[in-house]
C-alpha cells in the first residue's frame, strides 16, 4: 500500500536524500512513539537487515513482497511492505509500529522510501488470523471484491485492460481452490504445484470441472480478503487472471495453520465451463 508522509515528521526532515543509518534510526523512534506516533507498549526496535534492503528494491521495480523475499533467499514467518513519499497524510504509524516485525530493510531512490519489515521464520509470535475463517464465507467475499474489481478498467502492470463481466461462483472450482489451500497449510509450502506433482488444472479436474480454460491465483499471509486480492491486482501476472474476460466462473478458499510461516493460504481458481 501507499502512504504519505505528514509534515513536520522527523523521518521527513532528514527528506528522501537522507543516509539510510537515519532512516533507520528514524524509523525507530517513530515506533517508540516519537513525532506524531503514540506510544505502544511491546514494540522493540528493528535491526536492519541486507537482504530485506535487496527485497525493497525489488519492490521498488513491481516485484512482490513475496516473490522479492523467494529471491533474496529470506524465509519469513510474517512480512509487510509499503512506501512513503514527500507530503501531507497520516495512517502510517500503525504500519510501522507493528510489534510482530523484527527486522527491517529500506531502499530509497531519490523520489520514495520503500520499507520492508519481517520477522524470520521461527522467530515469529503465535499467528492469530484477523479474519474467523468460517466456511465458504471469504471465498463469496473474495467473489464480491473480484466482481467490484472487474468492473472497472484498470493497468495490469504496463498493460490496460478493459473492464470485465462478472463471474458467478462455482462450488466445483471452490472445492478445488480449498484442496489446495488446505494442503500448502497443512504442509508449510507456498506453490501453484501440489505435493504430488499435481498442476492446477489437475486439481480442477478432480473436482469435477471440466474446463474450456482456467487460471490460478494463490496468496500467502494475507489476513483477509481484502488483503489478498489487494494483493493480486498488484501483480500483473495474478492481476491479468483476475480481469480476464474469457473467465466465467471462479471459486475461493482459504485455510489457516498457525504453525505454519505464511499462516493463512489463499486460493483462487477462475474457469470457463465447456
Amino acid at each position: 500500500m501507499r502512504l504519505r508522509l505528514f509534515s513536520g515528521l522527523l523521518l521527513l526532515s532528514t527528506c528522501l536524500d537522507a543516509a539510510a543509518g537515519d532512516l533507520y534510526a528514524d524509523i525507530d523512534r517513530l515506533r517508540a512513539g516519537d513525532s506524531r506516533c503514540a506510544a505502544v507498549r511491546g514494540v522493540n526496535p528493528l535491526r536492519p537487515q541486507a537482504a530485506l534492503e535487496r527485497a525493497a528494491r525489488e519492490i521498488a521495480q513491481g516485484i512482490p513482497l513475496q516473490q522479492s523475499l523467494g529471491e533474496v533467499g529470506y524465509n519469513a514467518a510474517v512480512s509487510s511492505a509499503f512506501s512513503i513519499s514527500s507530503g501531507n497524510g497520516q495512517g502510517f504509524c500503525r504500519s510501522l509500529q507493528d510489534a510482530a516485525m523484527t527486522e527491517i530493510g529500506i531502499y530509497h531512490d531519490g523520489r520514495q522510501i520503500w520499507i520492508v519489515m519481517a520477522t524470520p521464520a521461527g522467530l515469529a509470535r503465535p499467528f492469530a488470523p484477523a479474519t474467523q475463517v468460517s466456511g465458504g464465507a471469504e471465498g463469496r467475499r473474495i467473489l464480491d471484491l473480484v466482481n467490484q474489481a472487474r468492473a472497472t478498467p484498470r493497468y495490469c502492470g504496463s498493460k490496460a485492460l478493459d473492464a470485465a463481466r462478472p463471474v458467478r461462483w462455482s462450488d466445483s472450482l471452490a472445492e478445488a481452490s480449498l484442496q489446495h489451500s488446505e494442503e500448502m497449510a497443512r504442509y508449510n509450502y507456498f506453490s501453484h504445484n501440489g505435493r504430488n506433482g499435481s498442476e492446477p488444472w489437475d486439481r480442477v479436474e478432480q473436482a469435477g470441472y471440466r474446463y474450456r480454460s482456467m487460471g490460478e491465483n494463490i496468496a500467502g499471509g494475507q489476513r483477509n480478503p481484502e488483503e489478498a486480492v489487494a494483493g493480486w491486482i498488484k501483480s500483473p501476472s495474478h492481476c491479468a487472471n483476475l480481469m480476464n474476460p474469457v473467465f466465467t466462473e471462479m471459486g475461493a478458499a482459504v485455510a489457516v495453520n498457525s504453525r505454519s510461516e505464511l499462516g493463512m493460504y489463499w486460493t483462487q481458481e477462475f474457469g470457463t465451463p465447456r
